[in-house]
């Protein structure tokens, strides 16, 4: 979702509404959250809820109270408190959708214990902010150069200055516990400013800084995904899927968050099957479990010691000799239950003028020599004349 400014150009390249993360719209950034109260009207004697959700880089969202002789919209761009100067932030949200939101956040309604919008944001306060923003991209050069020079095993993923420029905070990924005393000494004299550093996690990362998943869309994370599911690898057994790492790892190098999106269909489907390691017992044999298929309600048999021949059978009938073993009886073979494969009659697709046979270009194609003929009918026709003449 963007706004119409977002479109291509004659050239083919964005335009842009060049406003530098300040768009009014609110309609190019991540986890925009659509005002369906907005239109409302409140009921009687109730007042509009004090209270407004700022945005900040990377969709850093914080909720603030309205100061009471200001009124905000969506796309203000406002200076908020700080532990120590000001930050600037846009206003994303407004009114009784703030309220629901930090229900949904599990933060308390107390408008009071929020911390105060000082202001509006003057041009002052912008051109500090941008030209903050602008000088971000050569300092985590040269913060990544200081720490490989500390030997430090982290890694600054991104960095983020506080809307005053008084402060940058160093968003950083390690796999262990890291010393960085040292480097915030450095960094401070590097960029004459107050340092903060925070570890994020590597799904924290690849939330922060987005990018293109294998299906070919954004990263769930950085699009609409809020909070972070454990995901193990029985989610992948259950979904028949190969427990290959390089298919199953995201961009965060953990398992993708969507092994979870249909995992509980995949568990209401099994509840019909038996379990793999269950066997059935014949009078012709004991057989075991090879395969299933959830989609199609089968499964695969074999006889112990004949691996390779398969039989198909349904959950159904599966279960119902699974039911016969526990009452001591044998079924006297699975060749009685093995399913029919119903070929369907009529064809969707048939191949009419045979373009789709693999071997259609091994035979080369006769050349026609086209002067060889020519000369050929000259030749007769010379004869012919001759012949008419005497």
């Amino acid at each position: 979702m963007s706004c119409t400014s977002c479109s291509s150009g004659t050239d083919g390249q964005p335009k842009g509404c060049k406003n530098n993360g300040t768009c009014g719209s609110d309609g190019c950034n991540k986890l925009t959250v659509f005002d369906w109260l907005s239109n409302m009207s409140l009921p009687g004697k109730s007042l509009p809820f004090n209270g407004v959700e700022a945005r900040f880089k990377n969709g850093r969202k914080h909720f603030y109270k309205t100061p009471e002789n200001i009124t905000l919209s969506i796309g203000d761009v406002v200076a908020t408190e700080a532990t120590s100067g000001h930050d600037i932030g846009i206003v994303t949200l407004t009114g009784e959708l703030v309220k629901v939101q930090m229900k949904k956040k599990k933060e308390t309604t107390d408008v009071e214990s929020l911390p105060k919008i000082y202001r509006k944001a003057s041009q002052k306060d912008i051109d500090i902010w941008q030209n903050s923003r602008k000088k971000e991209s050569e300092i985590q050069k040269r913060s990544r150069e200081i720490a490989i020079h500390l030997g430090l095993k982290m890694k600054i993923s991104d960095i983020e200055y506080q809307g005053d420029g008084s402060k940058v905070i160093f968003y950083y990924t390690a796999e262990e516990r890291v010393d960085f005393r040292q480097l915030i000494k450095d960094l401070a004299k590097a960029f004459s400013t107050r340092v903060e550093m925070k570890q994020v996690g590597f799904r924290q990362e690849a939330a922060r800084l987005g990018g293109i998943g294998s299906c070919g869309r954004e990263l769930c994370c950085s699009t609409w995904l809020t909070d972070f599911r454990s995901v193990k690898t029985s989610a992948a057994r259950y979904q028949q899927l190969s427990l290959n790492p390089l298919k199953l790892a995201g961009q965060c190098g953990k398992l993708k968050c969507c092994l979870n999106y249909e995992l509980d269909s995949y568990l209401d489907a099994l509840k019909e099957f038996p379990k793999n390691d269950k066997k059935l017992l014949t009078e012709k044999g004991t057989a075991f479990c090879i395969k299933i298929d959830i989609f199609k309600g089968v499964l695969w048999y074999a006889y112990e010691g004949k691996a390779m021949n398969w039989f198909m059978l349904s959950a159904e009938s599966a279960n119902q000799i699974i039911a016969m073993n526990k009452k001591g009886e044998k079924a006297a073979s699975i060749e009685e239950y093995v399913e029919d494969v119903i070929v369907p009659e009529s064809k969707i697709f048939s191949d009419v003028v045979g373009q789709d046979s693999l071997t259609r270009f091994d035979k080369p194609k006769p050349k026609k020599n086209n002067n060889k003929n020519r000369n050929n009918r000259n030749r007769n026709r010379n004869r012919n004349q001759k012949k008419d003449a005497k």
